[in-house]
């Protein structure tokens, strides 16, 4: 396949894109290829189901502990950067306000059912813990909530998602679920209205995270996409809530950009774009990925919860 000049693989599509004139030529099976790598545990193929199931949701290695080639410098803790390993739970102590409408706490109705108001954090059980939002949770056992104002929930895969929204007493949103909280009752294409409005959204980036953070646009860190510290740079991973403007007509946040959302589809898809780019895979709540099987996880995933209204 034709090299596509200047474009570097998008971690949430199949095909490249062009954040910036540092990156390097690749070709759309790349970037494919680089992209079933991204995050820290997309591991090697397991031998069966049950292992890749395993495999997939267990707590992978540090980011910093895989070698990458000496061609590039890495991020230093002991420089004063960002520690992969640090696990800052910035939601500790906090919880969900009331529901809205009598849905269950954090959740607002959406038409028939309810909605999480905000992306998703996580709390380990039973000891009801907070959970570093910058780290997958592996094989523990957590529930989702949604507050206010909080680092919301990066680094999960789909089936971690709808565990979480169970142990919540709630249930991953289906497409059609999610797709009604954002679009709103008139059938909007953006959550706050029907004209795209740049940065009302946490919804664009003029540069790729990942090659921020490693200061290269080298092959090698397209497979370092599990990487903690890239949602704590600055201008990437925003608190729940905090682009005001983001929000539905029922007081649904976030639906457009910061984290890609999960839904209930078996095959995987995560709808709605992340920080980076709320364009390419489709315009505003039409932003779909469907990409990766519900064990793929990396920088750029999240979630939240719908629920029955009771």
């Amino acid at each position: 396949m034709a090299a596509v000049t200047a474009c570097v693989p998008d971690p949430d599509t199949n095909v490249a894109r062009a954040p910036d004139a540092t990156a390097p030529a690749i070709t759309h099976d790349d970037a494919s290829t680089n992209d079933d790598a991204a995050a820290a545990n997309e591991d090697a193929a397991a031998p069966s189901d049950d292992a890749a199931v395993a495999n997939d949701d267990a707590q992978a290695a540090p980011a910093d502990a895989r070698v990458a080639p000496d061609a590039a410098p890495r991020p230093d803790a002991s420089s004063g950067a960002c520690d992969p390993l640090a696990a800052p739970t910035p939601h500790a102590g906090l919880s969900e306000a009331p529901g809205i409408g009598g849905c269950p706490a954090g959740m607002t109705p959406a038409g028939a059912i309810c909605v999480d108001r905000y992306e998703a954090v996580l709390f380990e059980l039973p000891a009801d813990t907070a959970w570093s939002p910058f780290q997958n949770p592996g094989m523990h056992r957590v529930r989702a909530a949604s507050i206010e104002g909080v680092t919301p929930q990066a680094y999960i895969s789909g089936r971690q998602a709808g565990a979480a929204c169970t142990e919540a007493g709630k249930r991953i949103c289906t497409d059609a679920e999610w797709l009604r909280a954002c679009r709103g009752a008139n059938t909007q294409t953006y959550p706050y209205g029907t004209a795209r409005q740049v940065g009302v959204c946490n919804d664009h980036r003029a540069m790729h995270p990942a090659i921020e953070l490693f200061g290269t646009s080298a092959d090698w860190i397209w497979s370092e996409l599990g990487n903690a510290c890239i949602d704590q740079l600055p201008n990437s991973l925003a608190p729940t809530g905090s682009f005001t403007g983001c929000v539905t007509a029922e007081g649904v946040f976030d639906l457009m950009g910061n984290l890609h959302e999960w839904t209930a589809d078996p095959n995987g898809t995560f709808r709605g774009g992340y920080y980076v780019d709320t364009v390419i895979n489709g315009a505003g709540c039409n932003y779909a990925t469907v990409a990766h099987d519900t064990g793929h996880w990396d920088y750029s995933t999240g979630f939240r919860c719908c629920a029955d209204h009771p």
